[in-house]
């Protein structure tokens, strides 16, 4: 029977597609309440954490939650069960359920929020709308006897070295001859103590971004058959993945702002939202960002965008954006419920388990309703 999957397994997955380091040093991301050694049983994915989220997680025996929005922003000082914050807590504990956050770090991933959206909405050639990080590069190279090549390429790109765009274990090999003494004390795969070995092994070098080095390392040397495995670690000048803040891209074709509007409000299913600047005017670059964006409208407009869709704009920042030329449709923050069916179809093929049900929630946390 194969081992179960824990929690920390799915925590693992989440975190090869939105490293923690993407997210902002006020975010709050990772495990919430709960444990990382349970084992994973039924898996469901939501936007926010509140108390009718928590009850449908219970009324389906879920015991596991994948939240974008942390329930935790701040440290607690107290579980008072009167507020609605502690009693979300003790049903989590109560039922067993443990709750993970994957937030600014999702959105900034590739392949997260802002990318969902822009798929979402029709948006094309997408860029970054404001780059926040490059990931450094390394280069690790380990010496491997040839009968455990296979095993060790294996482990490098199954933990995220060797991958060059949509190409996976990428790697240069060299053959030639190893040599080593096992001393006294040493239990060698190959080898007699005291006397110098010989072995035939391969050089494999591959190249893997930092936030992914130590987890690489971990990997290769599990699966390297040697007590110490010789491997080295060079800094590279190479730049690496690039991380940002929202999108910008262009339409497949030239459309009205109001033509957008209405399409932007069928692909999110959005009964209503609010827009500035003339519905008239003809549109092809967009930018978007999911969640509170109207810190970047400069950003926005500098890298030549027509609209900006995003979420929460206040009055005075929308005039800004308005005078400087610059449309803003505010759709509101609820439209990274686009993260839910994503998420989960993301996990049911990482897992490839049919044992584990994953499902989005059914429970509409948008505040907000249209008289």
């Amino acid at each position: 029977m194969e081992n179960p999957i824990n929690n920390s397994n799915v925590f693992q997955l989440m975190e090869k597609w939105a490293p923690k380091s993407l997210a902002y040093d006020w975010d709050n991301v990772g495990l919430q309440v709960g444990s990382y050694n349970q084992r994973a049983k039924k898996i469901m994915v939501t936007l926010d954490v509140l108390e009718t989220v928590v009850d449908e997680a219970i009324e389906k025996e879920v015991n596991l939650i994948v939240a974008h929005h942390p329930l935790l922003f701040k440290p607690l000082k107290q579980v008072n069960y009167d507020t609605p914050q502690g009693r979300i807590v003790k049903k989590l504990i109560d039922h067993q359920i443990t709750v993970y956050a994957a937030h600014t770090n999702l959105d900034a991933a590739n392949g997260g929020v802002n990318d969902m959206l822009s798929r979402t909405l029709g948006i094309e050639k997408t860029d970054l709308l404001l780059e926040s990080t490059v990931q450094t590069l390394f280069k690790i190279a380990v010496y491997v006897p040839l009968s455990h090549a296979d095993e060790v390429r294996d482990a490098l790109s199954a933990s995220g070295a060797g991958h060059i765009g949509n190409y996976s274990h990428c790697t240069f090999q060299t053959e030639g001859k190893g040599t080593f003494k096992p001393l006294e004390g040493t239990n060698p795969y190959i080898g007699t103590t005291n006397k110098l070995q010989f072995v035939e092994e391969v050089r494999m070098e591959t190249i893997v971004q930092e936030d992914k080095l130590n987890a690489v390392i971990t990997s290769m040397v599990k699966a390297h058959p040697y007590e110490e495995p010789a491997y080295d670690i060079y800094p590279l000048k190479n730049p690496g993945q690039r991380y940002g803040v929202g999108r910008i891209g262009k339409l497949p074709y030239k459309m009205t702002l109001h033509d957008l509007c209405e399409q932007v409000k069928e692909s999110l299913k959005m009964p209503r939202l609010r827009v500035t600047g003339d519905l008239n005017k003809t549109v092809t670059n967009v930018a978007v960002l999911g969640g509170s964006g109207e810190k970047y409208i400069h950003a926005a407009r500098q890298k030549g965008a027509e609209v900006y869709i995003t979420g929460d704009m206040s009055f005075h920042m929308a005039q800004d954006a308005w005078q400087m030329g610059l449309s803003v449709i505010d759709a509101g923050h609820y439209i990274e419920k686009v993260m839910k069916q994503e998420t989960v179809m993301y996990l049911r093929r990482e897992l490839n388990d049919r044992s584990i049900e994953i499902i989005a929630s059914e429970t509409n946390t948008d505040p907000f309703q249209f008289v």
